[in-house]
């Protein structure tokens, strides 16, 4: 099967999933089941665009739902109960960033800003305030696993700058629990996890985290979307203004 529309595919793949699925997911499943031969260069926008235009033109009749930024599903099968319930319990790990480095963030006072976009032209979204795990490294080698609970994520990295890993540190992956929200604000965090979805959970974390080589996919039910790092524009402008410093006194 390789002459469907786009439209075609998209909805076979969200039929067979049974859940809400990122678009970049959905593009990667058509291009596994070969349900498209011709994808073009750019497969992941194509599938967005295609979804995104059903649900501006076609409104309610569209037969897809935008449950979250990225992330879409079947109207007909969100409107299942026992959909619906299952994907949010499901869902712990909801956003991601791995290998995030150090130098792009300005950790100088406790309020740093992280942020981080889900692809090249996307709205950023600062997960300071995220909730959930991290890892710090030195180069690829991980030094510490550490989770941000009561403080946010900005908080304790900007902590781990004035304690005995300040030095030792470059790099950091992590993994949050609060929800992006359409206007690229992060969400409150769930009253409670199903226990049968917190095992995949951090079967999941640890995948991902250590890439090894025997594990060829993320673990069950690991559907979190990941970020890209974004500079701090603040940082950008301080660095551009002290090269231009620089450029002035080289010529007095």
């Amino acid at each position: 099967m390789n002459n469907l529309s786009w439209k075609e595919a998209i909805i076979q793949i969200l039929k067979e999933a049974g859940k809400p699925l990122h678009y970049t997911e959905i593009s990667s499943r058509i291009l596994d089941t070969k349900l498209r031969t011709r994808v073009g260069a750019t497969p992941a926008a194509t599938v967005n665009a295609q979804i995104s235009t059903s649900i501006k033109r076609e409104g309610t009749a569209s037969p897809f739902v935008r449950v979250e930024e990225g992330r879409y599903a079947l109207r007909e099968l969100l409107e299942t109960p026992q959909n619906t319930q299952s994907d949010a319990e499901n869902q712990i790990i909801t956003s991601f960033g791995m290998f995030w480095r150090r130098s792009e963030v300005d950790l100088s006072k406790p309020s740093a800003a992280l942020w981080g976009i889900a692809e090249p032209g996307s709205k950023p979204v600062d997960f300071s305030d995220q909730r959930g795990i991290y890892i710090l490294y030195d180069g690829r080698e991980a030094i510490y696993i550490g989770r941000s609970h009561d403080r946010g994520l900005g908080q304790r990295l900007y902590e781990h700058t004035r304690d005995r890993l300040a030095a030792r540190w470059d790099r950091f992956s992590w993994f949050g629990l609060r929800p992006v929200e359409d206007d690229a604000k992060l969400g409150d965090l769930p009253q409670q996890y199903a226990a049968h979805s917190i095992i995949p959970a951090l079967e999941s974390i640890l995948i991902e985290a250590l890439e090894l080589r025997q594990n060829r996919k993320r673990g069950d039910g690991f559907e979190a979307i990941e970020y890209l790092q974004k500079t701090d524009e603040k940082l950008e402008k301080r660095r551009l203004k002290k090269a231009l410093e620089s450029l002035v006194d080289a010529g007095s």
